[in-house]
């Protein structure tokens, strides 16, 4: 199994006390190791990529950006014109090429390369994909009155996807559910209610792909830091708990979907809280399935 990290965009300084309003400078004093890499003395740093894998002769995204072209609400991700689809192919992942879209949740930064504009209308970026979701997820937000920024990004983003016949629904029961070889979706709700992570599982050495229930990595120093945009709070820390308590001191990786180079690492217990040791370039061996 090879993994590798599509980079998007770097999200810029402000997007930390925004999603983490919690992670002051006080904290992130108390997690000294976060520096350089992943914040300096006043704020952490954040970023925007997909996770791209190779896994039993499948071609496989773990969520897809923000996108190119699209109208948005947060001037950081409004009309975007990043060579994604450039650094996507050169990895090997050519849009046609790809067999499988995982979406952890629905939320506007992690579906935009979904779909791009061509000919004046969103079509699927990658034609020949199914698109998977849980169903949990779907129905929470086809079941919600949607604001106007949500409704616009499901327009372009996630709709052309579902008219087309591509989106698939997944039941994630609470052991996680086989999708591939060697890949599992894991529940981790709270940040939306349907949230995925995304377990990898090689021959001698496991990965796990956070989606947004950890969006960074002072919540390993601090598990209990919540994002403003958190459904359910209390949900959200014990998911990341419970993630955290199956990986500390195991080896195995964690991969941040919004963290800044380096994205992999391992998981160590610091007393009563956790840190993280950067693996960058680390692969992970085929998986035997």
């Amino acid at each position: 199994m090879v993994v590798h990290r599509i980079d998007e965009i770097t999200l810029p300084p402000g997007t930390g006390p925004w999603l983490l309003p919690g992670a002051t400078t006080e904290v992130l004093d108390e997690a000294s190791w976060l520096q350089p890499h992943f914040a300096d003395a006043h704020t952490v740093r954040l970023a925007s990529h997909t996770f791209a894998v190779e896994s039993g002769g499948l071609r496989i995204l773990v969520d897809t950006g923000i996108g190119n072209d699209k109208t948005r609400a947060n001037p950081a991700w409004n009309g975007l014109h990043s060579d994604y689809l450039r650094r996507l192919t050169a990895a090997g992942f050519a849009p046609e090429s790809v067999d499988l879209v995982i979406t952890t949740h629905l939320h506007t930064d992690h579906v935009g390369w979904n779909t791009r504009l061509l000919d004046g209308e969103w079509q699927p970026t990658f034609p020949h994909a199914r698109y998977l979701t849980s169903r949990i997820e779907w129905d929470y937000w086809t079941g919600t009155e949607l604001d106007d920024a949500r409704r616009q990004m499901f327009r372009d983003s996630v709709d052309p996807v579902h008219d087309n016949g591509q989106y698939d629904l997944v039941d994630v029961p609470d052991q996680g559910t086989e999708v591939a070889a060697g890949l599992r979706l894991v529940p981790a709700p709270g940040h939306t209610p349907g949230q995925v992570a995304v377990e990898l599982r090689g021959t001698d050495r496991t990965a796990v792909i956070t989606g947004d229930s950890i969006h960074h990595p002072v919540q390993l120093s601090h598990p209990h830091l919540t994002s403003c945009v958190d459904i359910d709070t209390q949900q959200a820390v014990r998911s990341r708990a419970r993630l955290l308590d199956n990986l500390a001191d195991t080896g195995s990786l964690l991969l941040g979907t919004h963290f800044p180079h380096p994205t992999a690492g391992t998981i160590h217990a610091d007393g009563s809280r956790y840190r993280l040791h950067p693996e960058p370039g680390t692969t992970i061996p085929p998986t035997t399935a």
